[in-house]
């Protein structure tokens, strides 16, 4: 063969890799960083191709050398650059394991439990009794189904775009929100709708279950579901090409501008181990309009810098951990671990993360819970033993086992002073039609009703039924009234093993509950008597206005 076929054929070889790596990181983007595992598996892609055309060249080589006759004797006399591309293709896979090891909790254990600060919480003080309007009642499985059904009716975009299925929960002016944007339908609706952008996201607000189709005045030009240069993940490596960035999330500022929350790795324990955030880059999801934040100086309306998991992570190390890594294998003496789920709170402006902690043995009861502050990575620990919450969610499953509805990972609550899971109960459809309240310490006292208020009331009478102190001395005072009528209309039915009488005045307007075992004076009434009662002015019922009795009087 000519030397200057076997010239082009070198340089195509020399092409073919160079091209192979320009297309394979611009599609993979890992960080150029000695401490991102993507950055490693990227070179020994490249190293593994660039063996592989070194071998064919040198089988080229042998055979153009003695056309005649060809052996492996002799390609490896003549083998030298595959010989060479293999063996340093085996020591960065080398050097790539070796990281891996001396990064893992196996020699790090130490270090790997002192990845978190856990301090010991005061239920009480920390967790007060708070307004329903802040707790979510929606799951991310709820929310996705009423956003698909606000989509929907919304016929401008729905022939062009459809909801992402991001669902970020935040706290929003105090209210429990997840936001999710629009994304464009497939590639042809992406070229004809790319020079304006996204033009809305979907805001559902988590305690009343509205969902609204927020438009914006200028389109979202970086997302997810862009290409090319305005690809988010693209755009955040070309200008950060050295950050390794952990998950990001779509937040809003508190005008409702749409942001980009990259947060930023650093890597503590070796080369690859004790992962925390440094840093965090804010994308503006408009204009890309990008800033870089310490992780102690992010803007307070931020909520997602470490991710949930992230920081069960935390926990689990330090819970397993505490007496080396044998023991979190052998005896497992003294291990604890977060339980198989979590959920979402807002305290004090913040997002929080709610998951059980339970033995490594798997039994079904928790020796208390923690909470992990999503913005900060703050983490408060609660002795507080009682139900595991999957044992709690079949005990409010069970309640109502004759309507099959299926329940939600808990949200942990302080009624009445008493630690409380909260449940939303799902039908078939998904949809939330009734909530429970299962005491943590006693979980066979279980509540039910359509209504949070209702719900609340019964827990409350069944706490004090099974000679639990009720203490409500940090709710919030019950807004009662009073009012004097005729007796227009009255019936009596059985609630929970107790009579209760329904009455309607001459006001024609409300119907009012009343509790025969707390107002016996009631069961010499008939229709045409005149009565005074005072009622808590917060109807039990979303449908009809249907009041809680107090007192009844002459």
């Amino acid at each position: 063969m000519k030397k200057g076929t076997i010239f082009k054929l070198k340089l195509s070889a020399i092409l073919f890799v160079l091209i192979f790596g320009a297309i394979y990181y611009y599609v993979t983007l890992p960080a150029i960083n000695i401490h991102s595992p993507g950055l490693w598996k990227f070179v020994l892609v490249v190293l593994v191709i660039v063996s592989i055309v070194s071998a064919i060249r040198d089988i080229s080589d042998t055979i153009n050398h003695n056309s005649k006759t060809f052996s492996i004797k002799k390609l490896s006399k003549k083998n030298h650059l595959f010989g060479f591309f293999f063996l340093v293709t085996i020591l960065v896979f080398c050097v790539f394991g070796i990281g891996f090891f001396l990064s893992s909790p196996v020699i790090n254990a130490g270090k790997y439990k002192e990845l978190v600060n856990i301090s010991n919480g005061n239920f009480e003080k920390d967790i007060q009794q708070i307004s329903y309007d802040e707790i979510p009642l929606l799951d991310k499985a709820s929310a996705e189904i009423v956003g698909g059904r606000k989509m929907g009716t919304m016929v401008d975009y729905v022939s062009q775009f459809e909801v992402a299925s991001d669902y970020t929960q935040i706290n929003y002016k105090g209210k429990p929100v997840r936001i999710t944007p629009l994304v464009y339908g497939n590639l042809l609706k992406w070229f004809t709708n790319r020079s304006d952008g996204i033009p809305a996201y979907i805001s559902i607000d988590m305690a009343t279950q509205n969902a609204d189709c927020i438009k914006l005045d200028d389109g979202i030009k970086y997302s997810k579901s862009e290409h090319f240069g305005r690809l988010i993940y693209r755009y955040i490596r070309f200008n950060y090409p050295t950050y390794i960035f952990d998950n990001i999330n779509l937040e809003i500022d508190e005008n409702g501008t749409p942001y980009w929350i990259c947060p930023v790795k650093d890597y503590t324990i070796g080369l690859f181990g004790g992962v925390t955030i440094s840093n965090v880059v804010i994308v503006n999801a408009v204009t890309g309009e990008h800033t870089d934040y310490k992780v102690d100086e992010v803007p307070q309306w931020v909520d997602h810098v470490y991710s949930a998991d992230l920081l069960i992570s935390y926990y689990d190390y330090y819970g397993t951990l505490q007496h080396g890594y044998l023991n979190s294998i052998l005896s497992q003496k003294g291990c604890l671990k977060t339980t198989e789920g979590y959920n979402y709170i807002a305290l004090n402006d913040d997002v929080w993360v709610y998951t059980g902690i339970t033995s490594v043995g798997g039994d079904e009861s928790n020796v208390g819970f923690v909470l992990m502050n999503q913005r900060t990575a703050e983490t408060k620990y609660y002795q507080i033993a009682g139900a595991e919450e999957f044992s709690a969610m079949s005990s409010a499953e069970g309640k109502v086992q004759n309507l099959g509805y299926t329940a939600t990972f808990p949200l942990l609550l302080n009624i009445s002073g008493e630690p409380t899971y909260f449940i939303s109960l799902k039908d078939s459809a998904g949809l939330v039609k009734m909530y429970a309240m299962v005491n943590i310490q006693k979980y066979t006292v279980v509540a039910t009703a359509t209504t949070t208020n209702e719900c609340e009331r019964q827990y409350k009478d069944m706490l004090i039924s099974n000679n639990i102190q009720v203490d409500d001395n940090n709710a919030e005072p019950v807004k009662t009234t009073k009012i004097t009528g005729t007796i227009t209309k009255l019936a009596s039915a059985v609630v929970e093993g107790n009579t209760h009488y329904y009455i309607a005045l001459n006001d024609g307007k409300n119907i009012y509950d009343i509790d025969v075992s707390k107002n016996l004076g009631i069961v010499l009434k008939n229709v045409g008597d005149t009565v005074s009662i005072e009622y808590n002015d917060i109807s039990e019922s979303d449908t009809e206005n249907i009041y809680k009795v107090i007192k009844v009087s002459e």
